[in-house]
């Protein structure tokens, strides 16, 4: 890491296909306690196998310091970089209570009945939900981004395990009834990344408050975890029987000692390709084909299927939940503008 002739901090990187993508990213160091944003490229050197990106910000650690690090999209590891006003509040859930962030925009606006909640995707942590605030306070919403059942800072499933969105909309429905009862929402706008997109489906279909729900907007989203687990096998190396007998485990209540799940998941529930026509409400998706966690295919095939109401949106990204990282103004400029153009859902709230 070194300084540039105009004192902006660069530093130099083992030249790979993430790291010498455009866009913003961030470097986790010193053994995740460190967190730098990552930006433009300033040069290359393709004898010494380098590339020289500029720093934008040190939120943690000392990068001079650093040997190695992690390669994230998680630029903004807590609120504190966006710059915008926010508290920390407590969702009351199943099993206790789920912390969430709070961003009320400081000044009145037309939209100040309308909420977004910010879903964060499979192992990820609330931070990685952040992108989309920015964008929301522009339109004068207040964002709730949450935390759901087995996150490391909420309370914990009987199981411990994951469901793939299909028990964990509970918690984010009660981020909806707080939004509700509390904030006065009339009308909810839903961002979903990976796992929370399939979140944010299973609410627009099946919450009693999905009348609030007025717009969605899924980010590199699993439509459908039957073809996403299998196509996540094939890519592994995988043969496709693996996957088969793996999704048979996961719907069967006599495999329950091997999988640890307290009850079979329905991957019928979980697949919205199927289930595309029970969805009432404009849906922005948002991938890109390079996608290697959750093909593409999905996304297409999706809005095919519904195409009054979901429009495709595609990033140059290659990597999984990373079309923001790889244009976050064009990203930003394109929510914006579908959100304020798109008309609402016809049953949300007037």
């Amino acid at each position: 890491m070194f300084h540039d002739a105009n004192e902006a901090l660069l530093v130099e990187l083992p030249a790979s296909a993430r790291t010498t993508v455009p866009g913003r990213y961030s470097i986790w160091f010193a053994n995740g306690t460190g967190h730098a944003c990552i930006g433009e490229i300033v040069s290359t050197d393709a004898g010494a196998g380098t590339v020289t990106r500029r720093v934008e910000r040190v939120d943690s650690g000392d990068l001079l310091l650093a040997k190695a690090g992690i390669w994230s999209g998680y630029v903004y590891p807590t609120p504190d970089p966006l710059g915008l006003p926010y508290s920390d509040v407590e969702i009351p859930v199943e099993n206790g209570v789920a912390p969430a962030w709070k961003f009320a925009p400081p000044r009145a606006s037309a939209d100040s009945s309308t909420w977004a909640i910010h879903i964060h995707g499979l192992g990820g942590s609330k931070a990685g939900a952040l992108r989309g605030v920015p964008v929301a306070d522009r339109l004068g919403y207040t964002s709730l981004v949450v935390s759901f059942r087995n996150d490391w800072d909420a309370p914990a499933s009987a199981d411990r395990r994951y469901h793939l969105g299909e028990t964990e909309w509970h918690d984010v429905e009660a981020a909806v009834l707080y939004a509700v009862s509390q904030g006065g929402a009339r009308n909810v706008v839903l961002f979903g990344w990976s796992l929370g997109a399939s979140i944010a489906l299973q609410l627009a279909a099946s919450s009693e408050f999905r009348h609030r729900i007025s717009r969605l907007v899924v980010n590199a989203p699993v439509i459908d975890w039957r073809s996403t687990l299998v196509g996540n096998a094939r890519s592994s190396g995988l043969p496709g029987w693996v996957a088969r007998l793996g999704l048979q485990m996961l719907g069967s209540s006599g495999m329950r000692w091997i999988t640890g799940l307290d009850a079979p998941l329905s991957f019928h529930t979980l697949g919205f390709l199927a289930r595309a026509n029970e969805l009432n409400v404009p849906i922005l998706v948002i991938h890109n084909e390079g996608d290697r966690s959750t093909p593409f295919a999905i996304s297409r095939d999706f809005v095919a299927r519904r195409p009054g109401l979901a429009t495709l949106l595609t990033f140059p990204s290659a990597e999984h939940t990373q079309e923001w990282n790889s244009d976050p103004d064009g990203w930003d400029t394109a929510v914006f503008d579908w959100l304020r153009t798109a008309p609402p859902s016809p049953a949300a709230s007037p």
